[in-house]
Protein backbone atom coordinates (compact mmCIF):
# COMPACT_ATOMS: atom_id res chain seq x y z
CA UNK A 1 0.00 0.00 0.00
CA UNK A 2 0.90 3.38 -1.35
CA UNK A 3 1.86 6.17 1.40
CA UNK A 4 -1.39 8.37 -0.04
CA UNK A 5 -3.72 5.15 -0.25
CA UNK A 6 -2.53 4.72 3.89
CA UNK A 7 -3.17 8.14 4.64
CA UNK A 8 -6.95 8.42 3.29
CA UNK A 9 -7.56 5.71 5.38
CA UNK A 10 -6.78 6.91 8.49
CA UNK A 11 -9.81 9.60 8.17
CA UNK A 12 -11.81 9.15 10.89
CA UNK A 13 -15.83 8.68 10.93
CA UNK A 14 -17.27 8.74 14.64
CA UNK A 15 -15.67 8.66 17.92
CA UNK A 16 -16.79 6.10 21.19
CA UNK A 17 -15.50 5.37 23.99
CA UNK A 18 -15.80 2.21 26.64
CA UNK A 19 -14.47 1.48 30.06
CA UNK A 20 -10.98 1.97 28.95
CA UNK A 21 -10.47 3.01 25.41
CA UNK A 22 -11.13 5.42 23.26
CA UNK A 23 -11.82 3.91 19.37
CA UNK A 24 -11.87 5.57 16.15
CA UNK A 25 -14.10 4.16 13.17
CA UNK A 26 -12.11 4.76 10.14
CA UNK A 27 -13.46 5.02 6.29
CA UNK A 28 -11.62 1.72 5.43
CA UNK A 29 -14.04 0.17 8.26
CA UNK A 30 -11.17 -0.27 10.71
CA UNK A 31 -11.67 0.42 14.13
CA UNK A 32 -8.71 1.53 16.11
CA UNK A 33 -8.40 2.17 20.17
CA UNK A 34 -5.99 3.19 22.55
CA UNK A 35 -5.44 3.20 26.60
CA UNK A 36 -7.41 6.50 28.15
CA UNK A 37 -4.74 6.24 30.36
CA UNK A 38 -2.63 7.11 27.81
CA UNK A 39 -4.62 10.86 27.01
CA UNK A 40 -4.61 12.12 30.83
CA UNK A 41 -7.29 14.66 29.23
CA UNK A 42 -9.71 12.31 27.85
CA UNK A 43 -8.79 9.96 30.78
CA UNK A 44 -10.65 12.48 33.12
CA UNK A 45 -12.91 14.30 31.00
CA UNK A 46 -16.75 13.28 32.21
CA UNK A 47 -18.93 11.55 29.47
CA UNK A 48 -20.96 14.05 28.03
CA UNK A 49 -17.16 15.97 27.54
CA UNK A 50 -15.67 12.87 25.87
CA UNK A 51 -19.10 13.14 23.79
CA UNK A 52 -18.65 16.63 22.40
CA UNK A 53 -15.97 15.73 19.30
CA UNK A 54 -16.00 17.19 16.19
CA UNK A 55 -13.99 16.04 13.01
CA UNK A 56 -11.03 18.79 12.10
CA UNK A 57 -8.62 18.77 9.23
CA UNK A 58 -10.93 17.04 6.47
CA UNK A 59 -11.57 14.05 9.06
CA UNK A 60 -7.70 13.28 10.09
CA UNK A 61 -8.05 15.04 13.29
CA UNK A 62 -10.61 14.96 16.19
CA UNK A 63 -10.99 17.88 18.87
CA UNK A 64 -12.81 18.09 22.37
CA UNK A 65 -12.93 22.00 22.57
CA UNK A 66 -13.81 21.61 26.31
CA UNK A 67 -11.01 19.81 27.12
CA UNK A 68 -8.60 21.44 24.58
CA UNK A 69 -7.24 17.51 22.97
CA UNK A 70 -6.23 16.39 19.61
CA UNK A 71 -6.12 13.63 18.51
CA UNK A 72 -5.85 11.89 15.00
CA UNK A 73 -5.69 7.98 13.82
CA UNK A 74 -2.11 8.38 12.67
CA UNK A 75 -1.04 9.63 16.45
CA UNK A 76 -2.77 7.29 18.03
CA UNK A 77 -1.20 4.27 15.69
CA UNK A 78 2.36 5.82 16.11
CA UNK A 79 2.36 6.98 19.80
CA UNK A 80 4.98 5.22 22.18
CA UNK A 81 3.63 5.94 25.46
CA UNK A 82 6.54 6.23 28.12
CA UNK A 83 7.52 2.85 29.82
CA UNK A 84 6.96 3.11 33.65
CA UNK A 85 10.77 2.07 35.33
Amino acid sequence: MDTATLLKSLKVTSVWFDTEKVYFDLTDGKTIGSPLSWFPKLNKASDSQRQNWRLVVGGYGVHWEEIDEDLSAEGMLLYNPPRKP
